[in-house]
C-alpha cells in the first residue's frame, strides 16, 4: 500500500523560499493551515497535496516542481530515502523497473523531458539535501575543491571511502576519465554505483572495508580523494600490523587517519596526488609524529590546509586537507595554508591560489624546520611566523598606498549639503500597487531545485549587503532561474536592516533570500527606487519579526513623482551609494593594514615613524 507523500516545515520553507519561522507564523495565523498527519511535536509532517493546495490558495506558491512532487512520492512509497533514490536510478538505467507502478510514468516523463542524467541528478540533489544526509556526505563545494587540488582531469581517480559518491561525482565533473570507489555501507555503495552507471563513466564501485578488504589491491590511480571516517578505534590495527601499505610506519591504534593517508599513497602512480580530509588533531597528535616525520622526509607532503569551520561535518571545527604526492624526487618544502578565519564562501578560491601560487593565505616552509621534536604541522603555527618576510613588507606598503588612494578619493565624493525649501507633502504608492499596475515586476524568491545550472556566479544576500559582485557557488540549481540585469534592484528578505542595491553589471543568477524588482524604465528610476526603499520609515513598514528579522518589500512605499524628478533624486542617491561603497572599502583595507602593521612590528621587520611604515634594516 502506497502512503501519501508528506513534507516537514523545513521542506515547506524550501519549497516557498522562506525561513522556517515564516512557516511557523502561517500555522499560528491561519486556522485553515493543514494539520499535521505524522511526525512529532518538534518536527511535524504534513500532507504534501494539502500543503500545495493551501499555498496556491494563499498565493505563497504557484506550483510544486515536477521533481519535488516525484521525490516526495518516491519517499512516501519507499519509506527510506536511499531506497527511493536507488529504485529510481535502477529504473532510469534500465536495470529494473520502478517497483512503484503508479510512479513509473511520472519518472519516465521526467527523464524524457530532461534526459536520464539530469533527471537522476535532480532527485539525487534532493536526497543529498535531506538534513540527515548533510552530516555524512561531503558538501558539493568542498568536493569540487578536493578534486581540483587533486588534479583529476584526464586521469583515473580512486575514492576508498566513497559513501554515496559525491567526490566521484565531482571528479567526473572535473574531467576524470575513470573512477573507482569502495565503501562498507551497502546502501551508499549502491547509490555510488548508480551514479557511475548513469553518467556512463568507466570504472566501478565495490562494497567492503577498504582498510581490511582492499577491493582494488594493486590499482595505481592518477589521483586519490577521500573523506574517511574520523576517530575509529576498531579499524583493523591488530590484524593489519604487517600490511605492506605501512611504508611510512605502522599507524598507532589511535591514529586511524594516518592509516587512510598511507592507503591513499599506496594507490598512487608516480607523480600522482592524493587529497584527504583530516581532523585537525592529526597534524599535531604526539602518537603520529614519527609517521608525519617520515612523510616529510620522503617528500610526499605537498600542502596542509586549515579550512574554516563549517566546511564539512563536524561543522563546529575547522578540518584540514592533506595534499600528498607519490614522487621519487622529494621536495625540500611544504606549503602550509591557514584559511581557518576566512569566510567560507570566499575561502576556496583563495586556497587554490595559495597552494598553486601565492594567494596570500599560506607560506612555504622548509621540511627541516618542521622536523622538530613534535613535528606539528598545524598551519596556523607556522603561517604566523612566515608572515615575518619581505613579502609581508611589500604587501604592507601596497595596502598602505591603496588606502592612501582611497582616502584621497573620499573628499570629492562628500556632497555639499544645502537646505531646501519646506518639504511638500507628496503622495506615496506601495510597491504592491506598482506591481499590480505593471510598472514594476517582482521576481523571487528562488528556491533550491530544478536542473543543473551552467557555470555561473550567484548573487547572495551577503553580496548585496556588502556591495560586491556575486560570490555564490557556481553550479547551484534554483527554481525559477533568474538572471539579474543592469538596472535591477535587489532586496534581501533577511538582513540586519532593510537593504536595496542597484545592479550595475548584470549576468549573475539571483540567489536565495532575495527579491528582485525590475521596473519599467519609462516609469521608474532604479536609483530613486533603491534610495527610498532604504529609509527608516520603509524598514518599519516592511519588517516582520519572527525569530529573525525578515522584510516584505511589497509593503514598502515610495513617493509618486514624475520621472524627471525621480531621476534628479536618483542621481543624488547614486552619489550617496558611491560614498558608502568607498567608505566600506576603506574600512576593510584599514583593518587589514592594521593587522599587517602589528605583525611587522612584532617581527621587527618595520618601524613606524611620522605615520609611515619603514623597513627595519638593522641586523
Amino acid at each position: 500500500m502506497q502512503h501519501r507523500p508528506t513534507v516537514t516545515a523545513a521542506d515547506i520553507a524550501r519549497l516557498t523560499g522562506v525561513g522556517r519561522a515564516a512557516v511557523s507564523n502561517w500555522r499560528k495565523r491561519y486556522d485553515s493551515f493543514p494539520v499535521p498527519v505524522g511526525g512529532t511535536a518538534a518536527s511535524p509532517q504534513f500532507d504534501l497535496e494539502e500543503i500545495e493546495r493551501w499555498l496556491a490558495e494563499h498565493g505563497k506558491l504557484p506550483a510544486v516542481a515536477d521533481e519535488d512532487r516525484l521525490w516526495r512520492n518516491l519517499l512516501a512509497a519507499a519509506g527510506d530515502p536511499a531506497a527511493a533514490l536507488a529504485a529510481a536510478g535502477e529504473h532510469l538505467c534500465g536495470d529494473r523497473p520502478l517497483p512503484f507502478e503508479a510512479l513509473r510514468e511520472e519518472l519516465t516523463g521526467l527523464s524524457a523531458k530532461h534526459g536520464v542524467r539530469n533527471a537522476f541528478e535532480a532527485l539525487w540533489r534532493r536526497f543529498a539535501d535531506l538534513p540527515g544526509k548533510r552530516t555524512v556526505t561531503t558538501p558539493e563545494a568542498l568536493s569540487e575543491l578536493i578534486t581540483r587540488l587533486a588534479r583529476v582531469r584526464g586521469g583515473t581517480v580512486l575514492d576508498p571511502a566513497c559513501g554515496t559518491g559525491r567526490l566521484l561525482r565531482a571528479a567526473a565533473a572535473a574531467g576524470a576519465t575513470t573512477v573507482y570507489g569502495q565503501d562498507n555501507d551497502p546502501a551508499a555503495t549502491r547509490l555510488a554505483q548508480l551514479l557511475v552507471e548513469i553518467n556512463e563513466l568507466p570504472g566501478e564501485v565495490r562494497l567492503g572495508d577498504s582498510l581490511r578488504q582492499d577491493a582494488f589491491a594493486g590499482l595505481e590511480a592518477d589521483a586519490v580523494v577521500a573523506n574517511p571516517p574520523f576517530g575509529l578505534t576498531n579499524w583493523g590495527h591488530g590484524e593489519l600490523g604487517y600490511d605492506r601499505r605501512w611504508e611510512f610506519g605502522v599507524p598507532p591504534r589511535t591514529e586511524p587517519e594516518l592509516a587512510w593517508v598511507q592507503h591513499a599513497l599506496a594507490h598512487l602512480k608516480p607523480g600522482g596526488r592524493a587529497v584527504v580530509l583530516m581532523p585537525p588533531a592529526a597534524a599535531s597528535r604526539r602518537a603520529g609524529r614519527r609517521i608525519r616525520a617520515e612523510l616529510l622526509r620522503r617528500g610526499t607532503m605537498v600542502a596542509i590546509i586549515a579550512l574554516p569551520p563549517g566546511a564539512a561535518a563536524p561543522h563546529a571545527i575547522g578540518l584540514h586537507l592533506w595534499v600528498l604526492q607519490r614522487t621519487t624526487q622529494p621536495t625540500a618544502t611544504v606549503r602550509l595554508v591557514d584559511a581557518s578565519t576566512e569566510p567560507l564562501d570566499q575561502a576556496y578560491q583563495r586556497i587554490v591560489a595559495s597552494v598553486d601560487g601565492d594567494g596570500g593565505l599560506g607560506s612555504t616552509t622548509s621540511v627541516i624546520d618542521l622536523l622538530d621534536e613534535e613535528v606539528d604541522l598545524t598551519p596556523s603555527r607556522h603561517v604566523a611566523a612566515a608572515e615575518s618576510s619581505l613579502d609581508t613588507v611589500a604587501a604592507l606598503r601596497q595596502n598602505r598606498d591603496r588606502l592612501e588612494g582611497l582616502l584621497a578619493s573620499l573628499p570629492p565624493l562628500l556632497p555639499a549639503v544645502d537646505p531646501t525649501a519646506a518639504p511638500q507633502s507628496t503622495p506615496a504608492v506601495a510597491i504592491s500597487d506598482l506591481v499590480r499596475s505593471g510598472q514594476l515586476e517582482l521576481l523571487g524568491p528562488v528556491r533550491a531545485g530544478g536542473l543543473p545550472e551552467p557555470d555561473q556566479p550567484v548573487l547572495t544576500s551577503d553580496d548585496v549587503i556588502a556591495g560586491r559582485p556575486g560570490t555564490g557557488r557556481a553550479g547551484e540549481m534554483f527554481t525559477p532561474r533568474i538572471v539579474v540585469r543592469t538596472g535591477d534592484v535587489v532586496v534581501p528578505t533577511t538582513a540586519p536592516a532593510l537593504s536595496a542595491r542597484v545592479i550595475v553589471d548584470g549576468g549573475e543568477l539571483l540567489g536565495r533570500s532575495l527579491i528582485l524588482l525590475r521596473g519599467d524604465p519609462e516609469a521608474l528610476d532604479p536609483w530613486f527606487l533603491a534610495g527610498h526603499l532604504r529609509t527608516a520609515a520603509n524598514e518599519r513598514q516592511a519588517v516582520s519579526l519572527s525569530g529573525v528579522q525578515r522584510f516584505d518589500v511589497r509593503r514598502a512605499q515610495v513617493p509618486w513623482v514624475p520621472l524627471d524628478e525621480q531621476q534628479r533624486q536618483g542621481t543624488a542617491f547614486r552619489q550617496v551609494q558611491l560614498l558608502e561603497d568607498a567608505i566600506r572599502s576603506a574600512a576593510r583595507l584599514s583593518e587589514e593594514l592594521a593587522r599587517q602593521l602589528a605583525a611587522g612590528l612584532i617581527a621587527g621587520l618595520v618601524t613606524v615613524r611620522n605615520g609611515h611604515a619603514q623597513r627595519d634594516t638593522s641586523d
